[in-house]
């Protein structure tokens, strides 16, 4: 078995995707990691900070879970269904309401959170918005988005872990590209997020693939304004599709 730990077909997936994201617009960061393994392999754009764009809605949503857990917070049958929202069909809205409610005096209740997760390059944007931080307005990296999907699958306490995953899995049908590529046999769940920035557009994937979400795969494409939201779709899609498609 190769050092870093994946089999032969692995690593020609890997090549392979490899091969394709060098001649796509932009620029494309991937990391998947075999939680029965642990073995990881990355790209060269892993540490390259891209706009999170709703991609940290599932780093709320493990937040404002965990927060009412413990007691600091008590969510209502409105909070809960704003998650939902937040989760199944990325609504801006609900995230925004649960942002403004939850964020704290100093704004900074969500934020002081995330490193928690695992994303400590995190780091909100000042100068497009009046409240700050703003979960709209931040950058992270894929290998950020690799330790928030690994903690909400390995630290969560499992009702809440189950939860989430069981709406990751069944999101919105315009929700389902980017991790998604993999196919249905993969059982894939994701959360994804797409938006226009200054520099172009950004599409970004995050989720499980595999029984016993046993592979998890982050996918970040910041265009670069070399292409649109469609271009950074397929992109997304066809590297899942090119490193799991055909393996279960």
């Amino acid at each position: 078995m190769p050092q870093t730990g994946f089999d032969c077909d692995f690593q020609q997936r890997f090549a392979a995707a490899q091969a394709y994201v060098a001649k796509r617009p932009g620029t494309v960061g991937i990391v998947v990691r075999d939680r029965q393994t642990g073995a990881v392999w990355r790209n060269d754009h892993a540490t390259t900070p891209v706009w999170t764009a709703s991609t940290i809605k599932l780093a709320m949503s493990v937040n404002l879970f965990l927060r009412d857990r413990a007691g600091s917070i008590h969510l209502s049958d409105e909070d809960r269904s704003l998650i939902q929202a937040m989760l199944h069909s990325s609504d801006d809205n609900a995230a925004d309401t649960l942002w403004f409610r939850y964020a704290g005096d100093d704004h900074l209740t969500f934020n002081n959170a995330f490193p928690g997760y695992g994303m400590t390059s995190l780091a909100p944007q000042r100068g497009f918005s009046k409240f700050y931080p703003y979960w709209g307005f931040q950058k992270c990296t894929p290998d950020d988005l690799d330790r928030l999907i690994n903690y909400v699958l390995g630290s969560l306490p499992g009702d809440l872990r189950d939860y989430i995953v069981g709406q990751l899995s069944a999101v919105d049908p315009d929700q389902q590209w980017g991790v998604w590529g993999a196919g249905p046999a993969a059982q894939p769940g994701n959360k994804d997020g797409w938006s226009d920035e200054q520099g172009g557009s950004v599409m970004n994937s995050v989720g499980f693939v595999g029984p016993g979400h046993r592979y998890t795969l982050a996918v970040m494409n910041s265009l670069n304004g070399e292409g649109g939201q469609e271009v950074g779709r397929v992109t997304d899609s066809q590297v899942a599709k090119l490193i799991f498609g055909g393996r279960f």
